[in-house]
């Protein structure tokens, strides 16, 4: 299943011509993916998280660009989980226009899950794999 969050381009991340700086489509997907989690009861505080994985890094951000977003206003990010392993998810995603005609951007990425002790890969909690079931998409097989 995904999931599609509305974020706001403001003025401040365009770059000299209008468009949107090529280093914030990553912090438009963050935004969306923070909104998601945080509404399942996600906090960077261990103290006020419902989850005890709250040390979560991205490993890898791969984007592929297809069409600029020029000016502020509001786009869509459309995401999903491909997978979750025992310690890294990797999440699809798309930036699309308010009225989802044009793909200005898509791509993945690849969170670990760290152990705030060691800063070493952990298991993902139980707690946390049953709040991202409404992201994975599901798996088609051929035929």
């Amino acid at each position: 299943m995904t999931q599609i969050r509305p974020v706001q381009v403001h003025f401040d991340d365009l770059d000299a011509m209008g468009l949107l700086h090529n280093s914030r489509y990553a912090l438009l997907v963050e935004r969306a993916i923070s909104a998601f989690w945080t509404e399942q009861g996600w906090h960077f505080d261990p103290a006020v998280s419902v989850f005890p994985d709250v040390y979560l890094a991205v490993r890898e951000f791969k984007i592929t660009y297809h069409a600029p977003i020029v000016g502020a206003g509001e786009v869509l990010v459309e995401f999903w989980l491909d997978r979750m392993g025992t310690t890294s998810g990797v999440y699809g995603f798309r930036v699309m226009s308010a009225d989802r005609t044009t793909t200005h951007a898509d791509g993945h990425r690849v969170n670990v899950n760290l152990d705030p002790a060691t800063l070493r890969p952990a298991p993902f909690s139980d707690g946390i794999r049953e709040a991202a079931v409404p992201l994975m998409r599901p798996v088609t097989t051929p035929g």
